[in-house]
């Protein structure tokens, strides 16, 4: 296997033999022989390990195990914990996404901060075959039916050309020591249901089963390359493209072969995912001033274009507060208070937030609000999403851009002017008593 790693690694230009590796090392199987391999390479290499905190002693287990290979094996290494369940209700998505968003960012950050050129992660081609499965089932354009690359960008995967049964073949017999990932067989996960549920089936319908999937997959790729071909010469009629945005001109696009699938691979570079790229598709025709967003841009329809825009510096500035600050003059003004609970009246008027000190986690930071932001609303058990929150409450759009929020942590305290969070109300267990009055102009 060695060799056919050096071989893949040279075949695949996954990078050159001077550069620095940072691997994505969790402790099990497919992770530690990545790291075995990299051993045995003599390449220059350093690791890093997410605890995630989603199995308890297991996770800090696994944390432990890889800590004393680090030792074993005399390398630089990294560690990081993370409240992923938090993470995921905050932003509305599944463990299994807040995961992957947590792990990638540590990575690039660890890259960057170390001097790192590449991160190696130890996918393989059973990994490859259930991401295609995955996509195909979520909906998605030919790209997705590629799987997952080689190389992207500073991410490379040196394990795509061996499957699971050969890693754990290699493993056992180089007496490669790794943690089993109980996780790994609840079904509960969309990944392992497939795994353990759904691609067994196509096995016992064909056992060449998988290597003709590899097959379809590579067949894929180069249809994929005809079709990115062809769409960049449509993509040329329908776009222009000046320094502060991204022009979309209605009537050629609506005059392609095929003006949906286009929007949905140009509005792709801007993470509109399907379902905003069809209602926007849908509203070709309507009347000027709809908005749509991502978590990165702005698009709006006006009369004959749609225009695209990055959020602007002041849509993604941040202001803090400190524990000893007493007031705020920017975004707005701000008047804050510090007072024993006991006795305290709590102010029924809108621009006042009444909040118990003891679960504020400082600095406190003032941002706009971005599409994805949930929240447990006052007098609700639940999470909501901001923007169903601002539907409910019937805020116009022009009311919308200019809405705040105060956080603490990564947990929203209170949406300025309009509704405090649940978890942070004043109760018969508050001590300290937090208020901010927003100043009326």
């Amino acid at each position: 296997m060695l060799n056919r790693f050096f071989e893949f690694v040279k075949e695949k230009q996954l990078f050159e033999s001077h550069q620095r590796v940072l691997l994505a090392v969790s402790g099990g199987i497919d992770s530690m022989v990545l790291l075995y391999l990299f051993e045995k390479s003599g390449f220059e290499y350093g690791i890093a390990h997410c605890n995630f905190n989603l199995r308890g002693e297991e996770s800090d287990g696994d944390e432990k195990f890889v800590r004393g290979q680090v030792q074993l094996h005399g390398i630089p290494a990294f560690f990081q914990r993370f409240e992923t369940e938090e993470y995921a209700n905050l932003n509305g998505i599944s463990i299994e996404m807040a995961a992957r968003e947590l792990r990638y960012d540590y990575f690039e950050k660890i890259r960057v901060e170390k001097n790192y050129d590449f991160i190696a992660t130890a996918h393989h081609q059973d990994d490859l075959i259930e991401t295609f499965f995955l996509n195909l089932s979520r909906k998605t354009g030919i790209k997705g039916l590629t799987g997952i690359k080689e190389k992207t960008s500073r991410i490379i995967r040196p394990l795509l050309f061996a499957c699971r049964q050969e890693i754990e073949d290699f493993a056992r017999l180089n007496f490669i020591e790794f943690r089993e990932d109980s996780s790994n067989i609840e079904v509960v996960y969309q990944r392992n249901f497939l795994r353990h549920k759904i691609l067994p089936l196509f096995q016992e319908l064909n056992p060449a089963f998988k290597k003709n999937i590899l097959a379809s997959i590579e067949n894929l790729k180069e249809a994929e390359q005809v079709y990115s071909r062809c769409l960049r010469v449509e993509h040329d009629k329908v776009v222009e493209k000046n320094k502060e945005e991204i022009i979309i001109k209605i009537e050629p696009l609506q005059n392609t072969l095929f003006p949906k699938v286009l929007l949905f691979e140009i509005l792709s570079d801007f993470n509109f995912n399907s379902s905003v790229t069809d209602e926007i598709f849908q509203g070709l025709e309507n009347d000027s001033g709809k908005q749509f967003f991502s978590k990165t841009h702005r698009l709006v329809k006006d009369r004959d274009k749609l225009f695209i825009t990055p959020f602007s510096e002041q849509e993604e500035r941040i202001f803090y507060i400190e524990k000893d600050d007493i007031e705020l003059f920017e975004p707005m003004d701000l008047l804050i208070e510090k007072c024993d609970a006991k006795d305290f009246l709590i102010s029924k008027e809108s621009n006042v937030a009444s909040l118990d000190l003891g679960e504020l986690e400082f600095p406190l930071l003032i941002r706009k609000w971005r599409q994805g932001d949930y929240f447990q609303p006052l007098g609700m058990t639940g999470f909501k999403k901001v923007s169903d929150f601002f539907i409910d409450e019937k805020i116009p759009l022009h009311q919308k851009e200019n809405i705040w929020l105060l956080c603490s942590g990564k947990k929203i305290v209170w949406i300025i002017g309009f509704r405090i969070d649940n978890r942070f109300k004043i109760t018969t267990k508050t001590k300290m008593v937090y208020t901010i009055e927003m100043r009326k102009s």
